[in-house]
């Protein structure tokens, strides 16, 4: 009777964990309108997946058409690869923009901002002047006005990056750091350590959360939907949607 007690707990553990790693924990996705972004949230299973979904739309992998490239570049920016900018979307001058890079319908990209490698900046994402996106998915409306970082994660609808916020990718737990990386890094969840798959996960933050300024989101932070974190130097684990991350 023990045993069956435990083995039940163990499978609803098990639903649980799977539970806080799908994208829907995080993200509405019937609020969000680009359809493009849409497809890479309702077709992965696990956000750990979405960073390489990403890359792979954006090569032709999925076989997703990318919007018509409309949108505005303006004389100054620095525009280098496979950059598409749709309608109503702008690259301003002093920018720096390199693919594959998707900039969707209402985006900014703002003078002084950088933006490289394998990023979609979703509806309505404003990148301000020192601002840097990479290897990253901005859902939907995230302000990024400031200088700050975001690196190797996925920002969800009108998550606010305050200034010299950051995220960190890397473990450094051991030995020198070395690139290309060779550790895997991990989430925590419940004590144990979920495989992320890839060496480099910065972090996951869901609708609405703001980062605070001068906070530093260690590598496989998880931060549900509605989460309040506080000012810190440093954050780390996962944080269940609509609590206070103190």
């Amino acid at each position: 009777m023990g045993r069956a007690r435990d083995t039940a707990k163990a499978r609803q553990a098990d639903q649980e964990v799977d539970r806080r790693i799908a994208p829907a924990y995080y993200f509405d996705i019937g609020q969000v309108c680009d359809p493009t972004v849409r497809h890479l949230l309702e077709h992965c299973p696990s956000v750990f997946g979405l960073k390489r979904a990403v890359a792979e739309l954006l090569s032709g992998d999925l076989g997703v058409p990318l919007p018509e490239p409309t949108g505005v570049i303006e004389s100054g920016a620095i525009v280098r690869g496979p950059v598409a900018v749709a309608a109503n979307a702008v690259i301003c001058e002093g920018a720096i923009v390199t693919g594959p890079v998707l900039v969707c319908s209402g985006a900014v990209i703002g003078a002084g901002a950088r933006v490289r490698d394998n990023t979609i900046v979703g509806p309505g994402c404003q990148i301000g002047f020192g601002a840097e996106v990479t290897r990253s998915l901005l859902v939907d409306g995230v302000f990024m006005k400031h200088s700050c970082f975001v690196g190797d994660s996925v920002l969800g609808r009108d998550v606010n990056m305050g200034v010299f916020a950051a995220t960190t990718s890397l473990r450094v737990t051991s030995g020198p750091v070395s690139e290309p990386a060779t550790q895997e890094v991990c989430a925590h969840l419940d004590g144990r350590r979920i495989p992320t798959g890839q060496t480099k996960f910065g972090a996951v933050v869901g609708d609405g959360v703001i980062v605070p300024a001068g906070t530093v989101l260690m590598p496989a932070t998880l931060i549900g939907a509605g989460t309040v974190i506080y000012p810190k130097t440093q954050v780390g684990g996962f944080f269940p949607a609509g609590s206070q991350g103190r």
